[in-house]
């Protein structure tokens, strides 16, 4: 053993070394694996049916350009496979609608893009997959599109996550995954707008006598704030759950801020054990009028109105008229309004004619140029809206030659796939793919 000290420096300076070495891979790998800097843009492609998307890419841009690195946003409709090769790297939002489906927003990039096997090798990528369990298909557009990016030789820069609803836990995940990409805790900060406060101050039944559950009118103005939104955007309103936590619901609204509070119509759901759905039993049998909720407006570019020039046909059933309506008021309020075409389908005239007062004042005002209905449980009628597709096609086509937009708002299940079948047997297949891609088509069911 030598006693010369220097060599005594020297072996606890290696020891060392070798500890902090030790240290940092066991620290690395607990972390989890963290991207090389890349050269170049980040690009974040979206698609969102409900808005929601929309505002996550927005939180994801500001969390990546906090880090100091050039990022920007664009749906799937703005960019193609050599957007994806180009950028430095691409972070997908992706949410599926219906049982599966990519949103209308990425419509033409899965039938130019995706049906083929395209060379990706070089694109590297991370990916949130927004979707809802109680569908069948649960996050199956993020699904496909991972699949797709896989097939392709592309370089996943962590796993897909896939959020349920607004799953906080799954957000988190995100969080974190994009600062170990940027270096940065930058995004520790990030947060989803905060509900305010609305009081209850209408609820009234809409269809009483109807063979249906009840449909409810309900109002809420709101408390000591002046929130602002359009017509087509959605509403998440706080429910409470049995363990005492707040979980939430979507609706459409069907009023705009000038009328002072947010108006919606909802039908209570009954589960299989015929007790009352969480949010609609809350809100039209537990909530008692005056008490506050918890909600906040949400923006939906993708059931946002077009120029009020355009003409619009306007298609729903049941409280999707709610949506419908909104759209309605936005003309009413516009001196230089296009024409309007309302189809609207529910089970009987006597009872279920909703909004029947503002329909018919419109329709004599000229703001809606066209009303039709159907009832389907009347006798002499029986038939779904969908029918009055078929029974209108050659003025639906003509509407639509003449630069019409079609605008559909009410059930995913029965409802939406049979207006797509009518309006698809009356225009085509290839000209409806068309009106989707060009933003002329759009839809919030659900």
């Amino acid at each position: 053993m030598s006693a010369d000290p220097v060599r005594w420096v020297w072996a606890a300076l290696t020891v060392a070394l070798w500890i902090a070495g030790t240290v940092w891979i066991a620290w690395r790998a607990r972390r989890g694996p963290a991207a090389q800097p890349v050269a170049g843009e980040t690009l974040i492609v979206v698609a969102s049916q409900t808005g929601f998307g929309d505002e996550l890419a927005e939180m994801t841009r500001a969390a990546v350009a906090e880090s100091g690195l050039a990022t920007r946003i664009a749906t799937f409709a703005d960019v193609g496979v050599d957007d994806l090769q180009s950028a430095g790297r691409v972070l997908f939002i992706a949410s599926t609608t219906g049982e599966g489906d990519a949103p209308d927003s990425a419509a033409g990039f899965v039938r130019k893009s995706m049906r083929d096997d395209l060379d990706l090798a070089g694109v590297r990528y991370g990916l949130l997959a927004l979707g809802d369990r109680t569908y069948q298909d649960f996050c199956g557009f993020g699904r496909a599109l991972d699949g797709w990016l896989a097939d392709g030789g592309a370089t996943a820069l962590f796993d897909r996550i896939e959020v349920d609803g607004g799953d906080a836990l799954a957000l988190e995940h995100w969080r974190e995954a994009l600062a170990r990409l940027t270096g940065s805790a930058a995004a520790a900060d990030w947060s989803l707008p905060a509900y305010s406060s609305w009081r209850l101050v209408e609820r009234r039944l809409m269809n009483p006598g109807s063979p249906g559950e009840g449909a409810w009118r309900l109002a809420f103005e709101p408390d000591g704030h002046a929130p602002s939104w359009v017509a087509g955007d959605i509403a998440e309103i706080g429910i409470p759950t049995a363990d005492g936590e707040l979980t939430h619901r979507e609706y459409s609204v069907a009023s705009l801020p000038s009328d002072g509070r947010a108006e919606f119509l909802v039908r209570l759901m009954r589960r299989p054990d015929g007790t009352p759905g969480l949010g609609s039993g809350w809100l039209t049998e537990g909530m008692a009028v005056g008490a506050m909720a918890s909600m906040r407006i949400r923006t939906n570019r993708a059931f946002h109105g077009p120029t009020p020039e355009t003409p619009m046909i306007l298609i729903g059933n049941g409280t999707g008229i709610a949506g419908l309506r909104a759209h309605l008021k936005a003309r009413a309020a516009c001196a230089a309004a296009g024409p309007a075409w309302l189809l609207f389908g529910e089970r009987t005239q006597g009872c279920d004619s909703f909004y029947d007062e503002d329909l018919r004042a419109w329709l004599a005002d000229g703001i809606l140029t066209r009303l039709d209905r159907t009832f389907s449980r009347d006798p002499g009628d029986g038939r779904y809206v969908q029918a009055l597709i078929a029974a209108a096609a050659e003025e639906v086509a003509a509407w639509v030659a003449d630069g019409a937009s079609v605008y559909v708002c009410g059930s995913l299940e029965g409802m939406a796939g049979g207006v797509q079948s009518a309006l698809e047997a009356v225009l085509g297949a290839e000209v409806c793919q068309a009106l989707v891609e060009a933003g002329r088509y759009r839809r919030d069911v659900y």
